[in-house]
């Protein structure tokens, strides 16, 4: 699993970071939390490919979050795109896509499925992961984002396996799985030949938010956790002011969910540079860093 940062600023675009994007690839899948205008051009010079398998988690209705969606869909028809896409996002969402694309004009040479999102939970569920939603705290209706993989099957032991004579095929599968099996009179138990379950991976996306009670229990073990921090705690109250957190805020939440990694971004264009917010947020949280623009992140197994 891999995150890739696309766009880490907030309302304004600066010379060195675009609007708010964040992509996580996983096992040849990309799902994309927010698309802010121009973020298409990061897209593609991150190499992520236009054609895969893929998502969107749109947070909230603020056009630094999802106007790119519009330039997303027309360059990824430009270029040929033929997989369908699924998009996800509050109900305003829905008609938002759908009149600009009337008005626009634009043909696509794909499919897309556009699903509303009525309340907080489960908003898709896989064989392997989920990506669940809980309401954030912002100046219009916005969603928080968490990814968790199911746990993995534990080690198998093949040399194991081969001592006690048991054909490869069939028999390892059901084994793998968690079954027993009976070969040449006696039973084989799998938990003598697998290990224990292996942990998945656990993201938390943040979207614009003030820090609550509700998305500390939300983010609660992540592995990794991406937090707004809009401004530095001297400008508090005009976090107050706008529904947005400061690094401090964003560090303090994320240790009091037990996330082992913290991500700041969404910084006002006012920070040519973020050391001093990842200072504030450091002397909170251990294990702070500071996103950029194509800045790409590599989220090992716990």
């Amino acid at each position: 699993m891999q995150i890739v940062f696309l766009g880490t600023s907030s309302a304004a675009p600066t010379a060195e970071r675009g609007l708010s994007s964040i992509a996580v690839m996983r096992d040849g899948e990309l799902l994309l939390f927010d698309a802010g205008e121009g973020m298409q051009r990061n897209f593609i010079k991150s190499g992520l490919g236009m054609n895969r398998k893929m998502k969107v988690f749109v947070t909230h209705m603020h056009a630094d979050h999802c106007v790119g969606l519009l330039g997303l869909l027309q360059t990824m028809s430009l270029l040929g795109r033929e997989q369908r896409l699924d998009i996800y996002g509050q109900p305003r969402l829905k008609e938002f896509l759908e009149e600009n694309m009337r008005i626009i004009n634009f043909g696509l040479t794909f499919e897309v499925a556009i699903h509303t999102i009525e309340k907080e939970g489960t908003v898709v569920q896989e064989r392997d992961y989920q990506v669940t939603c809980c309401e954030a705290l912002h100046s219009v209706p916005a969603l928080s984002y968490r990814l968790d993989e199911f746990d993995r099957p534990g080690a198998f032991n093949v040399s194991a396996v081969k001592k006690l004579g048991i054909p490869e095929g069939e028999l390892y599968g059901r084994l793998q799985r968690g079954n027993d099996i009976e070969h040449n009179g006696r039973t084989i138990r799998s938990a003598d030949v697998v290990g224990p379950a292996r942990q998945g991976r656990k993201i938390g996306i943040s979207g614009d938010t003030r820090p609550t009670d509700k998305l500390i229990r939300f983010f609660s073990g992540c592995d990794l956790l991406v937090f707004e921090s809009t401004y530095s705690h001297d400008k508090h109250a005009k976090a107050l002011e706008t529904l947005h957190s400061t690094a401090a805020e964003a560090a303090t939440l994320a240790k009091e969910a037990g996330a082992k990694k913290l991500f700041l971004t969404h910084f006002s264009a006012r920070y040519d540079e973020t050391s001093a917010l990842v200072k504030e947020a450091s002397a909170i949280h251990g294990n702070v860093q500071a996103a950029e623009d194509m800045k790409a992140v590599d989220v090992p197994y716990p």
